[in-house]
């Protein structure tokens, strides 16, 4: 493969610089994920006290959306998946990149939390998206919420004293 055919297209370099979350399923959902883009790979830490993994343990390939400024997608492609070994050259300069954008830490050291009980993927972009301008879906992709016990039907607020209609007489 050619430098040219390696090299992620210009529209997933500049919708991955400027997300801080992407939307990441490599099995059958699609999870949320805050994520960094460091040279030329999305990063993301799963695990214990960080975000759920939505299956890239053991995946080969992730598909990865992105939304624009706008609000709406932008842009979809294939992401070859691979795990960032704590023992790697590369480590500490990824895993203290991540460290650093990281928001609510708990105290600690997180880089050596993520060490021994997370996981840091790299998610490394195909050259050509999946979707993008002419190939993006038409409608809502919106997905059904998820069941949980925290949804209650809302109730009327309580009043203490009726409020008194204004005469429309006058």
């Amino acid at each position: 493969m050619t430098d040219a055919q390696s090299t992620p297209a210009a529209l997933i370099v500049e919708a991955v610089k400027r997300a801080a979350v992407a939307w990441v399923a490599a099995g059958d959902t699609e999870t949320a994920l805050w994520c960094l883009w460091i040279d030329d790979a999305l990063y993301v830490v799963c695990g214990p006290g960080e975000q759920d993994d939505p299956g890239l343990d053991g995946a080969d390939t992730a598909g990865v959306r992105l939304r624009g400024d706008h609000g709406g997608r932008i842009v979809g492609f294939t992401a070859d998946v691979t795990r960032v070994d704590p023992a790697a050259p590369e480590w500490e300069g990824v895993a203290t990149a991540l460290a650093a954008k990281r928001l609510n830490a708990p105290a600690g050291d997180t880089v050596a939390r993520w060490a021994a009980e997370c996981a840091v993927y790299r998610l490394a972009p195909h050259p050509v998206p999946d979707q993008a301008g002419a190939t993006l879906p038409e409608g809502s992709l919106a997905a059904v919420p998820r069941p949980s016990p925290a949804a209650r039907p809302t109730r009327k607020p309580f009043r203490l004293h009726r409020v008194k209609r204004a005469d429309r007489r006058r």
